[in-house]
């Protein structure tokens, strides 16, 4: 299929090492920008690397010439605010669905307002991540925002295999935990 006729998607990315296999799997049919917009991210520090470490990816390997990254402001507050009551829960509990919520619903906004055909997220590829619940909510996100969703579980197929052979191949920094602290 020509680049040209290939529907638009902005894609919410987590980090590189997720990144890569979510790329390898939907840049043969979609124009791909990435989203990378991720309040929860806990140190400042930590939030900066993990961005370096997408630039890096998208800008030294050549077959990820064409992607695009869209940044965002840091702002941990947005996060911590939404979670107060949460602080305490474990991870893949009630704080992973409100922080789920929030960044989807940036991706979605974004979408629309960049006239985007449709929008997922990378986080469905780690095994640590309920993807029946991020496609709910980008499901419910899509319709409110007017902008498709693409439901998708991208640890199926051995895709967290993948993203880590990949993330080996690039020299990838892997971090130690999802974001919060």
């Amino acid at each position: 299929m020509p680049a040209e006729k290939k529907p638009r998607m902005l894609l919410h990315c987590c980090c590189a090492p997720c990144t890569t296999y979510v790329l390898e799997k939907l840049l043969p049919d979609y124009n791909i920008s990435l989203l990378f917009y991720n309040p929860n991210i806990e140190p400042h520090i930590e939030y900066e690397k993990r961005k370096n470490e997408l630039k890096r990816l998208i800008q030294e390997e050549s077959f990820y010439s064409n992607v695009k990254l869209l940044e965002c402001e840091y702002d941990n507050t947005v996060f911590s605010n939404a979670v107060l009551s949460l602080r305490n829960e474990p991870e893949g509990a009630a704080r992973c669905s409100v922080c789920f919520e929030m960044r989807l619903n940036e991706t979605a906004k974004r979408a629309k307002m960049g006239e985007y055909d449709i929008f997922t997220s990378t986080l469905s590829v780690s095994p640590h991540k309920n993807a029946k619940l991020l496609n709910e909510l980008g499901s419910k996100l899509a319709k409110k925002h007017g902008v498709d969703y693409l439901n998708t579980d991208f640890k199926k197929q051995n895709g967290y295999l993948r993203s880590i052979e990949l993330s080996n191949k690039y020299n990838l920094y892997r971090q130690e935990y999802c974001g919060c602290q």
